[in-house]
């Protein structure tokens, strides 16, 4: 009896086991990853990004990205950041391209060199895809760190039908400082004292203002840092002390330029409303003013002093260090995805932004988009004279030093000269600790 009895809870037992061996395991879910995105210029670029993660899940069922939105550039940086503090870094994130080499001084990047290998890829015939100004922001020490994703070029946007009243040919549109600024002159409008259009806008906010020194500091012969070595920056230079100058003198002398430091969406809607009749502003706005624009206008290259000359703006997508293998290889296939011919080329349509892929000015759908808009080929062409983002250790404190005494400029509380000598300082102090371990420890 008790045999039986021991026999029939064995063969219970086995047939547990076997009916446990008989249903197949519970299949694992998708690989989740988030992606970190800011929106840094006008328009609908949140929406997009949207339309962009959503196809990407679509297509890849054993991934599901999650766009997160984050602010501004300098507010990504802070909140990827303390994620990787927390230990809960962001899988990839769309991050402005001069913060790459002040985050690889802190070990908070993923060095992509090993992923580009995996795929049978060398490093120069994965970032030969894309335009060569982009790699000075992308490869540090002859590694690559980030990927181009949507870059900009500083232009100048002009009123056409307000160019044409005032006499002017938008068609040939200003080439130096000294044409520009007899535009702004003809196009200023005042009745008695009060200025009803202003000729010339210009955004002075945190990023955007440090963006627009590098800018006309270029244009006027001179850099913004050492390209070579994140520990300097020439602020107190005559370079920078004739640019500075200008850009106070369409203030203050020639009256032409609203007084004030103004932020990129302020400049915009002047620029829209036909308030201001000319305005340097990013190519990633350019969708926003053909979308927006009652009014003929041209886009054109940023006048020069010295020389033609721009820095290279936007962002390049980033795996943050800390991430998971298997989120890691996801984001991985996300940024290959997002960077592809076909879909940088649909960003750039969708945003302004041009396509840091230069496959993608191949694809059938671009070729007729740029027929059809012949103003989104200025920002590329231009790219024959640009120059890598500034960056350096601590980029946006130092950075910051030279945009807090600028804005004090344009408000009229400074004179430029004494103005950049105090950045300079104020700079150096920040770099102090990155020189002291690195140019100045001496063996």
């Amino acid at each position: 009896m008790l045999f039986s009895r021991r026999l029939m809870l064995g063969l219970a037992i086995a047939g547990t086991f076997a009916s446990a061996i008989a249903v197949p395991a519970m299949a694992e879910g998708p690989t989740e990853i988030d992606l970190f995105f800011p929106v840094p210029v006008d328009g609908k670029l949140a929406r997009d990004m949207g339309t962009l993660i959503k196809e990407f899940n679509d297509g890849h069922p054993d991934i599901k990205a999650t766009a997160v939105y984050t602010g501004s550039y300098d507010d990504t940086l802070i909140k990827t950041r303390a994620s990787i503090k927390a230990g809960k870094p962001p899988s990839a994130v769309i991050m402005s391209a001069n913060f790459l080499l002040d985050m690889q001084i802190e070990n908070e990047l993923t060095n992509l060199d090993s992923l580009i290998a995996a795929d049978g890829s060398t490093k120069d015939k994965f970032l030969g895809q894309f335009f060569p100004a982009l790699q000075g922001n992308a490869v540090i020490d002859r590694s690559v760190y980030g990927v181009p994703f949507h870059n900009s070029t500083p232009l100048l946007y002009i009123n056409a039908d307000q160019a044409k009243e005032a006499g002017l040919d938008p068609n040939k549109p200003p080439q130096t400082w000294a044409e520009l600024t007899d535009w702004a002159k003809k196009l200023t409008k005042r009745e008695g004292d009060k200025v009803t259009r202003w000729g010339i806008a210009i955004p002075c906010a945190y990023d955007y203002c440090g963006w627009m020194m590098e800018t006309l500091t270029m244009t006027n012969g001179g850099r913004y840092y050492n390209e070579e070595f994140g520990g300097e920056v020439y602020y107190d230079t005559p370079s920078m002390l004739g640019a500075l100058t200008w850009w106070s003198d369409l203030v203050n002398k020639h009256k032409v330029h609203a007084p004030g430091a103004t932020p990129g969406p302020a400049v915009s809607t002047s620029f829209i409303s036909g308030n201001a009749a000319m305005m340097m502003l990013s190519t990633g706005s350019l969708t926003y003013v053909r979308e927006n624009a009652k009014f003929n206008y041209k886009v054109a290259f940023i006048p020069r002093n010295v020389r033609n000359a721009v820095p290279i703006g936007g962002a390049s997508l980033i795996i943050p260090a800390g991430v998971e293998a298997d989120k890691q290889k996801a984001a991985w296939t996300l940024i290959k995805w997002m960077t592809s011919p076909e879909k940088s080329a649909w960003w750039s349509r969708a945003t302004g932004y041009f396509a840091p892929n230069m496959a993608a000015y191949k694809t059938p759908d671009m070729v007729d988009f740029l027929n059809k808009n012949p103003d989104a080929k200025t920002a590329v062409e231009q790219l024959d004279v640009a120059k890598p983002w500034f960056a350096t250790y601590k980029t946006v404190p130092v950075r910051k030093t030279l945009e807090d005494e600028v804005m004090l400029v344009l408000n009229g509380k400074k004179q430029p000269k004494e103005a950049l000598v105090a950045a300079q300082k104020a700079a150096d102090e920040t770099l102090k600790p990155y020189n002291a371990e690195t140019s100045l420890k001496l063996p």
